[in-house]
């Protein structure tokens, strides 16, 4: 008989795609973990999971549970490799792209553009037929015209034809008999319609998002099925799990129906992995960093929730407002800073540090692939913090000789030593990763006191301690297996759907309230249901969102799952001040009202246990592989001892200055650190004296 279950997971990022095996002996307890990254491998991503389940040396057929996240939908947004979309919308409607929101960054610039629609005009046709925002039909629905309209859609190559129609939120009718019909007379495209994605108002968001999913559908489509069919031919007969941007995982076939859930997947999966890391050490509040080969994505978790939220844009900067997309996301900033991001000097003879990124290809200077540009990988590799002898964990031989080159050619623009360019690209990339975290916390009323920085990614524990000792964080902790830690994290989740529902009413109505939430929580169970899921095995989670009268916007409350009664109400208003003023600074004498429910359904389905790391009795000394002198960039050069993670067993303890060499990252202990590893393997760094 078989006593061991094992769990794979794999995340495909910007430059690298990385793998987590476990593998637990249900009768001992004892975990085999391994772990594996290869390069990411556009645009057939799937053969890049393929390449690292051979490179980890994964028996795909004893596998009992595979979860995946992946970048494909964000890669064919930011890329515009999608579907050619034709959108179909009420009567009066089509230029609601145009109009967008009056919430320009770049407010007095008089040159200003609107971002460009991914949907021209003349793709956007209209239909006749009207509902009210309380849901009643005012105008009967009519096709007259649909068939010219799909008509010009095959003659344009449309691949997707997205629907939206006006208040569908609250009355899917319409919108429902509308794309069976698109379905019936043209059976080959694809149709997205906007209640199959989110039944929140705001009919600018919502548009905006069924076009973008309709964009990445049939791709997506293709990506996951082509994933699917590689696994299934390599033996795999357990279900593909899919991670979601709301921090749980769903099935394979709901993933294909809406795959824009998975925008920001990746970097979810990191920050429930977190959360969850908190809740093992002790740790309820936590500001989670993860820097990649191309970017940096912090978040700020508070008694051990992350936050969800459905406020989500892309290429949002200071000189475009971006595009919006309604779905639940993890609430994140990200910035376009990681190893691979490029040093490069303006017009005017200043450094910056990215967005511009080196990627797996050519890749930094150092990788001897071609790349002439220096990266923040390379300046850490001057400085002597990454070991040149060992880089990449041993696996790439590091190209000195381009590496000096390119910082030749970039000290000598500056009028700088190349030590002296090396160390400003570190500090650069520290002042944007701090500014970074500082909107996720001092910006939203969050002391970084209060919290433990959790760093994770390959470049994560090489700039941890930096930032939280700018920041004055409690302590710094670098997870065991911080590299691939996001794939760690899909381990971690639940089956997991989040429900917002669109509904005005007053603060005092409960029996409204109670109504509303019961028809929402059964919608949910039946959902799952339909996944396998039994009733009593749902998890209800209930927030309302709530706002002053009139006012624009307001915030989310929790409340308990059970009746709703005045009694919860009355807390529920309470509650809702203390949170609106943390989030805005004041309170208003004003009348509450409700805009919503947010509803989150969850369910266990093979979530791992983490037990304790066994110890060997091994001595400190037995880790240590020797000293070198290393540049901490602002607390000058200081012989640091070299210590091999691999060895480091729960119970030891040193004290900086100090290097712990990953096969897959660098952990940068400064002068007066000092270092603990926990029961299971975490790294944990005291930064204050």
């Amino acid at each position: 008989m078989d006593n061991t279950v094992t769990r794979v997971s794999t995340d495909v990022g910007g430059t690298f795609t990385d793998l987590v095996y476990f593998e637990t002996d249900t009768l001992t307890g004892v975990q085999t973990v391994r772990t594996a990254k290869s390069d990411t491998t556009p645009p057939n991503f799937e053969q890049g999971v393929l390449n690292v389940l051979e490179r980890g040396a994964v028996d795909v057929d004893a596998v009992d549970m595979f979860t995946h996240g992946t970048t494909v939908v964000i890669n064919a947004l930011t890329e515009r490799k999608g579907a050619k979309v034709g959108l179909i919308t009420t009567r009066g409607f089509r230029d609601v792209l145009e109009i967008g929101r009056g919430n320009r960054p770049d407010f007095f610039n008089l040159m200003y553009k609107k971002p460009t629609p991914f949907v021209p005009r003349y793709l956007r046709r209209e239909i006749v037929g009207r509902m009210d925002y309380q849901g009643n039909e005012v105008t009967p629905l009519s096709f007259d015209g649909l068939d010219e309209t799909l008509d010009l859609f095959r003659a344009e190559g449309i691949e997707a034809v997205a629907i939206c129609l006006l208040h569908a939120y609250t009355n899917t009718a319409h919108e429902e008999a509308l794309a069976q019909e698109v379905a019936k007379r043209w059976p080959e495209v694809a149709v997205v319609a906007s209640h199959q994605i989110t039944r929140e108002w705001r009919e600018y968001e919502r548009t905006n998002t069924t076009i973008l999913s309709a964009f990445v559908q049939p791709k997506a489509q293709r990506y996951l099925e082509k994933l699917e069919t590689g696994l299934t031919e390599g033996g795999y007969k357990g279900r593909l799990y899919i991670m979601q941007s709301n921090c749980g995982v769903d099935s394979l076939e709901a993933t294909k129906a809406v795959p824009i859930t998975m925008v920001e997947s990746g970097p979810a999966s990191g920050f429930w992995g977190a959360a969850e890391l908190g809740r093992i050490i002790g740790e309820p509040n936590i500001l989670a960093l993860d820097i990649g080969g191309t970017t940096a994505k912090c978040s700020l978790i508070e008694k051990h929730q992350v936050k969800i939220k459905t406020d989500y844009w892309i290429e949002r900067n200071g000189k475009s407002a971006g595009y919006p997309i309604m779905v639940p996301v993890v609430d994140l900033v990200e910035i376009g800073n990681g190893g691979g991001s490029i040093a490069w000097v303006d017009d005017f003879g200043k450094m910056h540090v990215g967005p511009q990124s080196a990627g797996a290809s050519p890749g930094p200077a150092s990788y001897g692939r071609g790349g002439e540009n220096v990266t923040t990988t390379d300046a850490n590799l001057a400085l002597g913090r990454i070991n040149k002898d060992y880089f990449c964990g041993g696996t790439v031989e590091a190209d000195m000789a381009a590496m000096e080159r390119g910082f030749e050619k970039l000290s000598g623009e500056l009028g700088v030593s190349p030590a002296e360019a090396a160390r400003g690209i570190v500090r650069i990339a520290n002042s944007n990763m701090v500014n970074a975290l500082k909107l996720v916390s001092v910006n939203r009323g969050y002391d970084p006191r209060d919290f433990t920085l959790v760093v994770f990614g390959g470049g994560g524990p090489m700039h941890g301690v930096a930032l939280g000792q700018e920041l004055g964080v409690k302590k710094v902790v670098v997870p065991r297996g911080a590299p691939v830690f996001s794939a760690w994290g899909m381990m971690m989740s639940d089956l997991r759907r989040d429900y917002f529902v669109t509904k005005l009413q007053d603060a005092d109505d409960h029996e409204a309230l109670d109504s509303l939430l019961h028809h929402t929580m059964e919608l949910a169970r039946e959902e799952l249901g339909r996944e396998g899921v039994a009733r009593d095995a749902v998890q209800l989670s209930p927030l309302i969102r709530c706002r002053y009268q009139n006012q624009e916007f307001g915030v989310e409350v929790p409340i308990p799952a059970g009746p709703v009664t005045v009694e919860t109400l009355h807390k529920m208003v309470a509650e809702f001040h203390v949170r609106y003023k943390r989030e805005y600074t004041y309170t208003l004498d004003a009348a509450v009202e409700i805009t919503g429910i947010h509803l989150i359904a969850a369910s266990e389905v093979g979530k791992l246990e983490i037990v304790p790391l066994p110890k060997s009795g091994a001595a400190l000394a037995d880790a240590m592989k020797g000293e070198r002198e290393v540049d901490y960039a602002t607390e000058g050069t200081h012989v640091a001892t070299i210590y091999n993670g691999e060895k480091l067993e729960p119970g030891m303890t040193f004290a900086g200055p100090a290097i712990i060499e990953d096969p897959g990252t660098t952990v940068v202990v400064h002068p007066g650190n000092t270092v603990s590893i926990d029961d299971f393997g975490n790294i944990h760094i005291e930064t204050r004296s």
